[in-house]
């Protein structure tokens, strides 16, 4: 691993040759020692009438009890964040403190102090100072998924402790941190007990884009209050017990060495240690990785330096033992932070000039690997890049603003050329090296900030995976997701700049007042339907788009009467031969409701769909695109992106031309005429084709449709390959799909299509390999044998599709378990690492 250790030596170093003479050693205080309370702050039996871990507490109740606490205790104050949930129900926190630091002017020290170790030019003789003499600020956060409750009422219990004890375990926490607590992340699906917020957003996913209003709080107050520690509390599916990290492997090399440090060395060896002591079962590694940028563990890492931490405890195991062995693992953190407080401090200071330095070299932090026996399959380049570039284009105004702003709101300085520049070596996305003069207006983001790290994670090129696998998406670089023009230079330059003034939200886009939208949700039971839906639905909202939500059984009775467009997005749009009882869309439509939606479009109705809303377009006979499995071609992704051209004459290109980036798994590949296809992947091994993530046999997209935009009668039938909103970050193909919307039909329209082409397009349908949310292994063909052992482990259902010398194993997924909810998912990971089976691709939904 790279130097890991090295900043914090230094920093050590620092402190003991700048701070004062030491004081006589403290005595010994073990964290578990015997609790010794007040009796000065109510139990929560006293104030809700049950005790921690009689049951989950509601959302209600836990307010109630910070707000208890607070009352009674000096140790405590408590407030909600700026912003509420989706519902209007506040998110409530406490910080927890000695009395003196919790008052406005402790914390607005403490705030002062924090800034200070973050900033590069703060001398180290006054960082050790700091380190010496001011609390770390430390995060509790809970409950992110609204079913996994149970950090929920540890952290409570760690709230009333805090505020009640008088040993010297709670005081230590007391004096040397400052706790932030914030049990409840998603209030609105802690009340229904579902994963998701009331949109339908998995908010473990939308830490970098803040689309929700309970992450934008969240981000805000974490802003304000930086920790050197972030505690994300779940549950989970997997019947081992708990895991708390070291994490599996991809982590993102961005992430400093520091934190990784402590992730492993401090916090995860304590936490095994007292778990060894007291036998409770535990697992580390597996595939809880550390690489996404959109988790409540790689944000506080990546933007914030801090140790971020992903707790999972078994779902099923009943209550007490769920908040008590949650109540641990917090407990151990918060201790192990106040006795490690003036290392930390100061390796957290050394971080941030450390990450100056190497901006300033233009040094990307190389790939590691941290779970015995892997190793690094893929290495960051030997390039050096010193400054982002990003182009002031007509027409894309407002994603530009957009963009500015979410790096500003992370504390990016960002600046705008004042003159024009010439770059020797510019290298635009995707392209070679060329020299280009840029024009005065050009945003210029220099890697020589403090918050480097965090500029290098969303401003990359791609984020160059280490190994073969990962959880979540692997493309996400901004200027990409909002189709932005730009680049970077590992020259040494210096430009006539000035720094960008803090830029608003943008005003919303236009939206015409005389056309009726319609939504069809065809799978709201499902987890693809209940996203690409909620997803949909929030970026209506956004946008001030007036709609209304139709069923199958609406549309079979008449209910598109009156509207202009049909809005389809993801869903099941065939039926999963696994599971035939399940419903999907073209059944429940029934055939009412299939000569209803047919006989609106030909009298001039607008159907757009994407994924599986497309293939339900073509399975009815209105659209003449065809599909095929990615899998069957060979194609495996857990989600990148990908350049696509839009044809300049298509209405869809309205503010987008001449390219997109989409983010796509790869589900299916498209095709059609190509008087129908618009927008579509260049040729595999031409110079427009680029990969921004991880992909394998990607070269089987080229020249495939992105999407078909065709009439059918009257009407027309705009398709998408891909989610054109995905997760709602995907600003730059939004752009396309409200074009789909509101758009124009296309001046030179394709000729009407023949009963043989829309024959084709519904067998292709037939043909598709329909698996409701199934989990993906994709591995090399002589690791076969080894694959199917491990999944014999498992009694998994599953089939198999061969394609290039890769073998895939699409396996049923009953109850459409998603993530951590999955009883074996992560489970059959590390199986598969000990089997050293040769993985290319595995995907958990």
């Amino acid at each position: 691993m790279r130097a890991i250790g090295a900043a914090l030596a230094l920093a050590v170093a620092l402190l003991a040759a700048t701070a004062a003479p030491a004081a006589a050693a403290p005595e010994a205080c073990d964290p578990f020692t015997e609790p010794r309370f007040r009796g000065e702050v109510p139990t929560a039996q006293q104030v809700i009438g049950i005790n921690l871990g009689d049951r989950d507490v509601t959302t209600a109740e836990s307010d109630a009890y910070v707000r208890a606490v607070d009352a009674a205790s000096p140790r405590v104050v408590s407030d909600s964040l700026d912003q509420r949930s989706v519902q209007g129900r506040e998110l409530v926190y406490a910080i927890a403190g000695e009395p003196a630091n919790v008052r406005a002017k402790g914390l607005e020290r403490i705030r002062e102090s924090a800034a200070r170790l973050m900033d590069p030019s703060t001398s180290a003789p006054d960082a050790a100072e700091i380190a010496r003499k001011d609390p770390a600020i430390l995060w509790v956060a809970s409950n992110v998924h609204g079913g996994e409750e149970s950090g929920t009422d540890a952290s409570l219990r760690v709230l009333y402790e805090l505020a009640d004890r008088n040993d010297c375990a709670a005081r230590r926490i007391l004096k040397e941190s400052l706790v932030v607590i914030l049990p409840i992340q998603n209030p609105d699906g802690r009340e229904a007990d579902t994963r998701r917020n009331a949109y339908g957003f998995d908010m473990n996913r939308d830490w970098f884009a803040r689309t929700q209003p309970e992450t934008d709080g969240k981000v805000e107050l974490l802003r304000r209050y930086p920790g050197v520690l972030f505690i994300d509390a779940h549950e989970m599916g997997n019947p081992r017990g708990y895991f708390f990290p070291p994490n599996a492997d991809p982590i993102y090399h961005e992430i400093a060495d520091s934190a990784v440090e402590w992730i492993n060395e401090i916090y995860g060896a304590a936490m095994q240690d007292e778990f060894d002591e007291r036998g409770i079962p535990y697992f580390n590694y597996n595939v809880y990785d550390l690489f996404y940028a959109g988790y409540g563990d790689t944000v506080p890492a990546n933007g914030f330096g801090s140790a971020g931490m992903t707790f999972e405890k078994t779902s099923s195991h009943p209550t007490p033992r769920r908040v008590f062995e949650q109540y641990l693992t917090q407990w151990v953190s918060l201790s192990q932070a106040a006795i490690n407080k003036e290392e930390i401090l100061a390796g957290w200071h050394q971080s941030w000039v450390e990450a100056q330095r190497q901006g300033e070299a233009g040094q990307l932090e190389p790939n590691f690997t941290v779970e015995p026996g892997n190793e690094v399959l893929q290495q960051v380049p030997d390039i050096k890049v010193r400054h982002y570039f990003l182009h002031p284009q007509a027409g894309k105004e407002r994603e530009l603003q957009s963009l500015v702003r979410r790096l500003q709101r992370m504390d990016v300085e960002v600046k705008v050329l004042t003159g024009p520049l010439t770059v020797p070596d510019f290298r635009p996305y995707g392209r070679g090296a060329r020299s280009e003069t840029l024009p005065a207006g050009t945003i210029w983001v220099p890697m020589a900030q403090r918050q480097k790290h965090w500029v290098q994670s969303m401003l990359n090129e791609s984020t160059y995976t280490p190994v073969g696998y990962a959880y979540d998406i692997v493309g996400w670089s901004q200027p990409l997701l909002f189709n932005v023009n730009g680049g970077y230079s590992g020259e040494r330059l210096s430009p006539q700049a000035a720094k960008v003034p803090q830029l608003p939200e943008p005003a919303r886009p236009a939206s015409p007042d005389d056309v009726e939208v319609a939504l069809w949700s065809m799978s709201p039971q499902f987890t693809r339907g209940i996203e690409s839906s909620g997803w949909l639905r929030w970026l209506l909202d956004d946008w001030g788009v007036s709609y209304r939500e139709v069923t199958a059984g609406d549309i079979a009775a008449g209910g598109l009467a009156g509207a202009d467009v049909l809005l389809v997005p993801d869903g099941y749009a065939l039926q999963d031969p696994d599971f035939p009882e399940d419903p999907y869309g073209y059944a429940d439509l029934g055939p009412e409701g299939r000569q209803a939606l047919t006989d609106w479009v030909r009298a001039g109705g607008r159907y757009v769909g994407w994924l599986d809303g497309g293939v339900l377009a073509s399975a009815l006979g209105i659209s003449t695109a065809t599909y095929e499995d990615g899998g069957d071609a060979g194609v495996y992704t857990p989600g990148s992106l990908f350049r696509a051209r839009v044809a300049a004459a298509s209405p869809l290109a309205q503010g987008v031309r001449p390219f997109a980036w989409t983010l796509d798994e790869v589900r299916y590949l498209m095709r059609a005429d190509a008087s129908r296809t618009p927008m579509r992947y260049p040729e595999a091994g031409s110079e427009d084709f680029f990969v921004s993530g991880q992909a394998d046999g990607e070269e089987a997209m080229g020249a495939t449709a992105a999407a078909v935009d065709e009439p059918f009668g009257e009407g027309r039938v705009v398709a998408f390959s891909f989610d054109p909103n995905f997760r709602a970050f995907t600003d730059g193909t939004q752009r396309v799909l409200r074009n789909a919307m509101f758009g124009p039909d296309p001046a030179d329209a394709a000729a009407p299509a023949g009963a043989a082409a829309r024959s084709a397009a519904q067998a292709s349908t037939q043909e598709l390999t329909v698996a409701h949310s199934p989990l993906r292994l994709v591995v090399r063909a002589r690791g076969e044998d080894a694959a199917r052992r491990a999944l014999a482990r498992y009694d998994a259902r599953y089939r198999v599709q061969r394609s290039r010398g890769r073998v895939e194993f699409v396996i049923a997924n009953p109850g459409e378990r998603v993530g951590d909810e999955h009883p074996y998912g992560r489970e059959l990971g590390a199986s598969l690492r000990a089997a050293g089976v040769p993985v290319v691709l595995y995907k958990v939904p």
